[in-house]
């Protein structure tokens, strides 16, 4: 399966993904990576590892409908399958998920449908949250509520900052999301209304070290 990632920012998630794919965990290829950002340290790490990106900046476009058709164009002509957000920081909109139908997802720093949004991470804690975690899903228009495919619980500790938090839920982000991008690429995910099936998954807790290498299903 050829896949698409838009980011916005450093990139660490495509990191994962890039990683995943050159320990052969993934089959297929990163097609093309479309940033919003000229700055985004993810163009850096598509350089290292000659990767197809483009730089699509909105403000080049008169309207955001003639941003995303761009988006659409560069990735249809690559003949992109599965489109990844990876810490991509704007909505998109129904008619961009049209052309990728229940082919595009995120990744989002929390238990969905708790804590949507911007800043999930400080919302959890001034909640009070004992638990949060991390959630990738099919993209909905409703901001951060489309169909769970897999999720990783963080436990929320009394001195957990905003930052300590981020760091923890990374590292499980960075295992969540190259295994949801497997099973769909094996053709593993059937999507029954808000319920995701997964063939063959084993379901349960993830391992207590979240870098080992059999975390692989």
């Amino acid at each position: 399966m050829k896949i698409g990632v838009l980011v916005s920012g450093r990139g660490s998630n495509l990191q994962a993904l890039i990683d995943a794919y050159q320990l052969g965990k993934i089959k297929g290829n990163i097609a093309l990576v479309i940033s919003d950002n000229p700055n985004a340290y993810a163009i850096e790490r598509c350089k290292k590892h000659q990767i197809p990106y483009e730089v699509v900046l909105r403000k080049n476009f008169p309207t955001k409908r003639d941003f995303e058709r761009e988006m659409v164009r560069l990735l249809k002509e690559r003949e992109v399958e599965l489109v990844v957000l990876a810490g991509f920081m704007r909505i998109l909109s129904e008619e961009f998920l049209s052309a990728f139908p229940m082919k595009v997802i995120n990744i989002h720093p929390s238990l969905i449908p708790a804590f949507q949004g911007l800043n999930a991470q400080r919302q959890a804690i001034e909640y009070g949250a004992k638990i949060t975690g991390c959630t990738v899903h099919f993209v909905s228009e409703e901001l951060d509520n489309g169909p769970v495919i897999i999720q990783a619980c963080v436990p929320i500790l009394p001195e957990d900052t905003e930052e300590s938090l981020s760091e923890k839920i990374l590292k499980f982000e960075h295992r969540i999301l190259p295994q949801a991008v497997k099973w769909i690429s094996e053709g593993r995910v059937k999507v029954e209304g808000r319920k995701v099936i997964v063939e063959g998954a084993v379901y349960g807790t993830l391992p207590v070290n979240p870098m080992l290498e059999d975390f692989f299903w």
